[in-house]
């Protein structure tokens, strides 16, 4: 695996009312050579709950749902 492969992206999700939640990125994380897995947090959730993702740059992620696409 190469390096990019690696990298994830830590986020928390906050709930807002009428189903818009927000996806929050609060840190980073990678694969250690053992497989587990290694957390850098810029910000705490408080909620507690983090969601963890393979990291795709934003010119590559999928477009975000509702998300107009222009042609």
């Amino acid at each position: 695996m190469d390096s990019e492969a690696k990298l994830m992206a830590v986020y928390t999700v906050i709930e807002k009312q009428g189903g818009k939640d927000i996806w929050l990125r609060v840190g980073s994380g990678f694969h250690n050579r053992d497989g587990s897995l290694s957390l850098l947090l810029d910000a705490m959730p408080i909620n507690g709950r983090l969601q963890v993702r393979e990291y795709r740059p934003r010119d590559q992620a999928a477009p975000r749902r509702g998300a107009e696409v222009s042609a």
